[in-house]
């Protein structure tokens, strides 16, 4: 849409104001355009973008969402939910399985940690390194496994 010089494109922004505003980059915003998270903008006749004030709700809504792990493509549906007033059993839907795959990860992270930790216990941190227990698993792929630590957390 291309605009004349009228009262509606004194409230519109420029993608400079609009990154400034929304405190993203004009990259960030050019991205998220050609991504389809944003709207294609309004143009003057010179091919100048003008964005609405919306936008910057627009963009505070994707950071708040990346904030809590929501991947682009989980956003889009998102806002495309929101966009055309979807149901919120399908925004409770794709929450509930964000929400699983962070709780996946965190098991994961728990294990990864139990090990590095187990690892790390069993090395004593002088001598030379051919003898570390540390490298020894990496290197020949031995991998401690739950019962491991939980034998060395209760040695009985």
């Amino acid at each position: 849409m291309i605009l004349s010089m009228g009262n509606s494109q004194a409230k519109s922004l420029t993608i400079g104001r609009l990154a400034q505003q929304a405190d993203v980059g004009i990259d960030t915003v050019r991205f998220y355009e050609r991504r389809g998270l944003l709207p294609e903008p309004a143009r003057t006749a010179s091919g100048y973008r003008l964005y609405t004030p919306e936008t910057i709700d627009r963009l505070n809504f994707i950071r708040r969402a990346k904030d809590l792990g929501f991947t682009l493509e989980e956003i889009i549906s998102l806002l495309g939910l929101q966009d055309s007033r979807g149901s919120k059993a399908d925004v409770k839907e794709l929450t509930r399985r964000k929400l699983e795959q962070i709780n996946n990860k965190m098991q994961d992270l728990g294990r990864m940690r139990d090990v590095l930790t187990a690892l790390e216990h069993d090395c004593a941190g002088t001598g030379d390194v051919r003898t570390c227990p540390i490298i020894e698993a990496l290197s020949d792929g031995t991998v401690v496994d739950d019962a491991d630590i939980a034998k060395k957390k209760n040695p009985l």
